[in-house]
């Protein structure tokens, strides 16, 4: 009996719970507020205002769903609290830092190689059999410095021949000049007969000509004789290729090449949106793959950009005392092409628009503004940023919270 009565308040307790429940709003999630929500009792009947809902309303036990406004879903909780209280909104607070435009320094990077500042062929001037090679691959020489003797044949006894020549000459002229002097005594004296000064003043022309001629045939002897010694015209390194002993040497053919590796050149390429900055005389800084740094200067500039990539050769000469830094290393060069004015900012202060623009909230007149700024250059301190105006309140805190025009309690907390 007694289990009959627990069964029968526990059922009679279901219909209570049930009858109460179905007079609820069924919330079907994801609608936005104030959309999907139905009174249970019309999912039940399967309509909207069914007979039974219909007796449950007019007794006033149905769930009214009354909303007091139409919600708009975009707005954030933030622009609802403005939306309802209007001037009685709290402001949003941000904090700002003063950030002043400064001098940024543009600086080009650019990748290429060292190389020689001139290869040059040491040649024969003469034709001639290599007698002795007087150096080897790797030597350092300077200016002057003999590298390849030729076999000098019959080259001294020319020489040989053209002093005597020239000592002939110079006796026909002491003797031409002797009877002339002698003459003009005579003539003086009235001993001698005035026609016969001409025939001597030809006979010392000549004589004189003789001296030219004889000199000239001793110079071009020696000098024929001195291409035997084939020197250095610039200091250098040797490199192939080097002649051998024996070898024949035509005119024209190198006994040796010499690499001048005092001053170098850097070679690379600059970009054509940066080719408008460059100008000769620039400073730069290069530093080879091998670790080693130098200094140099812009010394020429393409008028023609590269087919492939539409850029720009360039040369950066810098000293290499003692050939330190040798021929087609890798490398990398930063030209400093002058500077312009922008702000350094850090890179959290940088945000995008709600059309996806990149830019930076200042606080101007007490609201946000959004100003769109173009990236200049990126450091270890910061980010170079265009675009600014020359002093402003940048957003460092809360940025992402606030909308262009919205107004803000902002609290300026340091000044850069």
């Amino acid at each position: 009996m007694r289990a009959l009565f627990s069964y029968g308040v526990a059922f009679l307790i279901l219909v209570l719970a049930g009858a109460w429940l179905s007079t609820g709003t069924l919330v079907m999630g994801g609608n936005g507020p104030g959309n999907g929500e139905r009174p249970i009792i019309s999912v039940i009947e399967g309509e909207e205002h069914g007979p039974v809902a219909t007796q449950l309303a007019e007794a006033g036990v149905l769930a009214q769903n009354e909303t007091e406004h139409a919600v708009d879903p975009h707005l954030t909780i933030a622009q609802r609290n403005e939306q309802d209280l209007g001037a009685n909104t709290q402001l949003q607070s941000v904090r700002t830092s003063t950030y002043v435009a400064k001098p940024m320094p543009i600086e080009v990077p650019l990748r290429g190689r060292t190389q020689a500042k001139a290869s040059v062929g040491a040649v024969a001037e003469t034709a001639g059999v290599v007698d002795t090679v007087h150096v080897t691959k790797g030597q350092n020489v300077a200016v002057g410095d003999l590298l390849c003797t030729l076999d000098q044949g019959t080259r001294a006894a020319a020489v040989a021949q053209a002093k005597a020549g020239l000592e002939q000459a110079q006796a026909g002229l002491e003797q031409a000049q002797s009877d002339f002097d002698t003459n003009a005594e005579l003539r003086a004296k009235g001993l001698a007969a005035p026609n016969t000064a001409r025939q001597l003043e030809v006979a010392l022309s000549a004589a004189k000509a003789s001296i030219s001629a004889a000199q000239a045939g001793l110079d071009n002897a020696q000098a024929e004789l001195d291409r035997t010694e084939i020197r250095a015209k610039v200091a250098g390194v040797v490199q192939d290729p080097l002649v051998s002993a024996g070898a024949m040497l035509a005119m024209g053919q190198p006994c040796a090449t010499i690499v001048q590796l005092d001053p170098m050149v850097f070679i690379g390429q600059v970009p054509e949106a940066r080719i408008t900055l460059a100008r000769l005389g620039l400073e730069a800084s290069i530093k080879t793959i091998t670790g080693q740094e130098v200094s140099g200067k812009v010394t020429f500039i393409s008028s023609t950009a590269d087919a492939a990539t539409r850029s720009f050769p360039v040369e950066i000469e810098f000293p290499n005392a003692g050939g330190a830094i040798r021929d087609g290393i890798t490398a990398t060069a930063t030209v400093n092409m002058g500077s312009a004015p922008a702000h350094l900012v850090p890179q959290s202060v940088l945000t995008l628009n709600d059309e996806g623009v990149l830019g930076v909230s200042i606080v101007a007149g007490g609201a946000v503004k959004f100003v769109p700024v173009q990236i200049a250059s990126d450091t270890r301190d910061g980010v170079w940023v265009l675009g600014l105006p020359t002093s402003a309140d940048v957003i460092t805190v809360g940025q992402e919270y606030v909308k262009d025009g919205q107004a803000v309690d902002a609290t300026n907390v340091t000044a850069s």
